[in-house]
Parts: C-alpha cells; sequence; structure tokens
C-alpha cells in the first residue's frame, strides 16, 4: 500500500468540489424518496482511485450539509456514501463496481427517510417504497454514468497516475 501523496489529497479534494457541486447545482430532485444525485455516479472512482473514497465521503458531507437542513441526513448520507466507497474500493469485477452505492443508499437513505417522511404510512411500507426509488435513482447515476466514467478516465494520461494498481486497471 502507498502512502497518502499530495497528489492524492489533491484528487479527493477535487472529487469533493466536484461532488458537492454537482449535488447543490444541477436542477433535478437531489434529496427526498425521488431523487437523481448525477454526482452519485463518481461512486465508482474507488474502483480506480483510491483517493475517491476521502473525497467522496467529504463532497457528501459538505453536499448534505449545505443542501439538506435535516442533521439526521448529514450523518447517515455521508455515511452510505463512506460505506460504498469503500466496499467499491475492494470490488474486483469492473461490473459490479455500480453495485456498492445502490445497496448503500436504497438500504440507509431509503430508510432513514422512510423514517422521517412517513407521510401517514407505516415505517415499512414507506422503507419499502423509498428504498426502491432512491435504488432506482442510483442504478441510473451508477451503471449509466458511473459505468462511462469507468471506461473512460483509465484512458485518460491525466489520471493514470492516480491509478489504483497501474497497469492492471484497462480500459473496457
Amino acid at each position: 500500500m502507498r502512502k497518502f501523496s499530495l497528489r492524492d489529497m489533491t484528487l479527493a479534494a477535487s472529487i469533493a468540489a466536484v461532488y458537492a457541486t454537482l449535488t447543490l447545482v444541477l436542477p433535478i430532485p437531489q434529496y427526498g424518496g425521488i431523487q437523481l444525485r448525477v454526482a452519485e455516479a463518481l461512486t465508482v472512482l474507488p474502483f480506480l482511485f483510491p483517493a475517491a473514497v476521502p473525497g467522496l465521503t467529504v463532497g457528501c458531507f459538505l453536499a448534505n450539509l449545505l443542501g439538506s437542513h435535516m442533521v439526521v441526513d448529514w450523518i447517515f448520507g455521508t455515511l452510505a456514501t463512506l460505506l460504498a466507497a469503500l466496499w467499491t474500493s475492494r470490488m474486483k469485477n469492473r461490473w459490479l463496481v455500480p453495485l456498492p452505492p445502490v445497496i448503500c443508499n436504497a438500504l440507509i437513505v431509503g430508510a432513514e427517510i422512510a423514517y422521517f417522511f412517513p407521510e401517514g404510512m407505516a415505517f415499512w411500507p414507506a422503507y419499502a417504497l423509498n428504498a426502491f426509488t432512491v435504488g432506482v435513482g442510483e442504478l441510473i447515476a451508477c451503471y449509466v454514468l458511473g459505468s462511462l466514467l469507468l471506461t473512460a478516465l483509465p484512458r485518460i494520461k491525466f489520471f493514470q497516475p492516480f491509478l489504483r494498481q497501474p497497469g492492471q486497471i484497462q480500459p473496457a
């Protein structure tokens, strides 16, 4: 395992900034039961870049801190992203890489939304509905946009020094 260099810290900070900016600026649903966080496409990056784990965590925390009025979202939304990033960084199969963010966010954020916004429903039906809707948004962001990132970034010379194991991650 190599040391976390200044170059890695710069990449992590850049990822955090891009995640937070995409979440806060795009005029599409980013919070609540039905959401499509385009920034979640970045959650596949730990497969390629170790520096993406802290970058995604900080970026998600900043986006939730500045965009959500719920303290619980600051904690559990960020926790979902951290767990997904750690899990993604350990994935071996490129085609399964988008799955951890989908699962973590559907389970954790779905529960968070169901608990605080049941809209007259009992917890479990509200949880099933919110886990499904959050999961669908994650599937779109991670499998469509995230897969494009997994294909394109290893081909760009600028990003090659940051790769997890140079030479072992080949463009699809």
